[in-house]
């Protein structure tokens, strides 16, 4: 995709990797229209950026998608890119009491929100590309986070469908797929110890200049790319301390 001179609706822009893109994709003169379900957090990024269009969504409810997209189809129809970036990540066990309940939300917000979204936002006649924001886990679960682990897989494997399924219509899906960064995904510390969102940022942009489709960083190039034993054996590494 062309980096530069586009307008941009991302989902989940106002933290973690989602404001790391909001961030880049301002610097690399474009309009980013951006969404979540806390109004706060949204008004402090348009705050501190004045240029950015907010609007407030909670991704978990089918009425308000719907009514985020037409509000972009009445109001910006000139969006040609659309950033499937929110998502929730439930650190929990199985025989956990609330687990059902947890996954659920996992299962709406990580998958049910952006297939529907894409399904909506394909009648946009400007639409020129969509990116997927999935994950390493895609490829090896992290067993402390089975769910958001398997709705990162079927996220992916949708993905490469979607490409296909799109080629015909001139609109390019460009999947990137993040490693554990230092962002409160889960909660608050859980990743202080992962790199900085912008080393992730600056990675995506390097790639994407380059025209790739498919974007890693760091670990997670090894758990898109490794060999079936090569996966068994980081698999084994990271569930060693549970």
């Amino acid at each position: 995709m062309e980096i530069t001179n586009n307008k941009i609706l991302i989902t989940g822009g106002a933290s973690g990797i989602g404001l790391g893109l909001t961030e880049r994709f301002i610097q690399e003169n474009n309009t980013v229209i951006i969404c979540g379900r806390r109004e706060s957090v949204l008004n402090e990024v348009a705050a501190k950026y004045p240029s950015v269009i907010t609007r407030t969504c909670d991704l978990s409810v089918a009425e308000e998608r719907e009514q985020l997209y037409q509000w972009i189809a009445d109001e910006h129809p000139d969006v040609n890119v659309l950033v499937n970036n929110a998502g929730v990540q439930q650190w929990m066990s199985v025989s956990d009491e609330d687990f059902f309940q947890r996954a659920k939300s996992e299962l709406i917000v990580n998958v049910e929100a952006p297939l529907h979204l894409t399904s909506l936002f394909i009648k946009l006649p400007a639409l020129t590309s969509i990116i997927n924001v999935t994950s390493g886990l895609a490829f090896v679960p992290f067993t402390k986070v089975p769910v958001y682990s398997a709705t990162k897989a079927f996220f992916h494997s949708f993905t490469l469908s979607l490409r296909s399924l799109l080629t015909d219509r001139g609109i390019e899906v460009i999947e990137l797929i993040p490693p554990a960064l230092n962002t409160d995904l889960g909660g608050k510390g859980l990743h202080d110890h992962a790199p900085p969102v912008s080393d992730f940022i600056n990675g995506v942009f390097d790639q994407l200049k380059e025209g790739k489709t498919d974007v890693t960083f760091g670990p997670s190039d090894a758990m898109a790319n490794g060999t079936p034993d090569e996966l068994r054996t980081i698999f084994s590494r990271m569930n060693a301390a549970r």
